[in-house]
């Protein structure tokens, strides 16, 4: 199972670098891609991924995906919000002329996936398409997975204090803040690592360590969110996608926190 995971995770860890390098048509279709397994993988838990609700919900998020591909291209930035509302007025379009074929959870929880999933999850995307986004969306997994990895050593080191006993009873206290010190500090070894490599790099070094800091932090909420979804629900994967790692949102549950975060804070400090 480690070495399963291991070479799975070091295979998607390729993948991703080499789209975001690429930026473009490339991390755009991957994003979209992740964003509708990563949907249809939330819809089937609910078991509404195979009924007129679940279809109109995958098609709201193809709306709102191809919305964001016109917001950074052509820069029309009321699109998004227009295709977001398109989407939430489709599926009560559905809810309300097919009442009571569906219960008012179950369009909830269609209106909910869609902005949970392709909504932020597409936040990839258009932090790469900001003008310094080639150096903006690495930050997105140091927040993320460095925030991990690193509360994951520190908490097998000396952690104590359980943070949630029920969500998630392996975590503690001192993992989580050694997982947000670490990613500071990832964040301003890659941010000096810019000033010192590239003249034109201009943004404080300490800019990024905020901005992993502030990441790593929503990070956290992001993965005990997962966590208290996939406990009320019963389950202990999203889906079998990725060889020992699970599903799509198993794996990127804290991307989808910490990609906003990113977004915002690159639109404000740009």
């Amino acid at each position: 199972m480690f070495f399963t995971r291991l070479i799975s995770g070091i295979v998607l860890l390729v993948i991703m670098i080499a789209a975001m390098i690429l930026g473009g048509d490339v991390l755009f279709f991957l994003a979209a891609l992740l964003s509708f397994i990563g949907l249809y993988e939330l819809y089937k838990t609910y078991n509404i991924h195979k009924n007129m609700l679940g279809y109109l919900g995958m098609g709201a998020a193809v709306i709102y995906v191809a919305a964001v591909r016109i917001q950074t291209v052509a820069g029309v930035e009321e699109i998004t919000m227009a295709g977001l509302m398109t989407g939430f007025l489709l599926l009560m379009f559905v809810y309300v002329f097919t009442f009571p074929k569906f219960k008012a959870d179950q369009a909830a929880w269609a209106v909910f996936g869609l902005v949970y999933v392709p909504v932020l999850m597409m936040c990839m995307y258009q932090v790469r398409m900001l003008e310094d986004g080639l150096f903006l969306i690495p930050l997105i997994f140091l927040a993320a997975w460095g925030n991990d990895t690193c509360a994951y050593c520190v908490g097998r080191l000396i952690g104590r204090h359980k943070m949630a006993p029920v969500l998630s009873p392996k975590k503690s206290v001192e993992g989580a803040v050694g997982g947000i010190v670490g990613a500071v500090i990832l964040g301003l070894i890659y941010g000096y690592f810019l000033m010192r490599y590239l003249p034109s790099f201009d943004t404080p070094v300490f800019v990024y360590g905020i901005i992993c800091g502030v990441g790593a932090l929503i990070a956290i909420v992001g993965d005990l969110a997962a966590s208290a979804i996939k406990r009320n629900l019963g389950i202990k994967d999203y889906g079998k996608l990725i060889p020992g790692h699970g599903g799509v949102l198993d794996r990127f549950d804290s991307i989808l926190f910490t990609a906003p975060v990113v977004y915002f804070l690159g639109l404000f400090i740009g």
